[in-house]
């Protein structure tokens, strides 16, 4: 166990994080399974937004979610 106080309280915020950050990047996966099998216009929009939300608070790199948006948007022409 953490002797600081501070440390105490970082600890229990680190695993807050952890499972929030899980939670996030599950839902990305399964949104992008299933904008993979059935490519729509409305999958693409909502995995789009999970992206940009994923990337604005780091879950994700940006450039992994354009580069995502970019992969996902081109079974869409097909």
């Amino acid at each position: 166990m953490p002797i600081i106080k501070q440390a105490g309280k970082k600890l229990r915020h680190d695993r807050k994080r952890t499972v929030q950050t899980a939670m996030v990047r599950r839902t990305l996966r399964q949104l992008i399974k299933k904008t993979r099998t059935t490519p729509t216009a409305k999958t693409l929009s909502a995995v789009f937004g999970a992206l940009d939300k994923a990337a604005k608070h780091h879950v994700i790199h940006k450039n992994r979610a354009a580069r995502l948006k970019s992969r996902l948007s081109r079974l869409l022409k097909k």
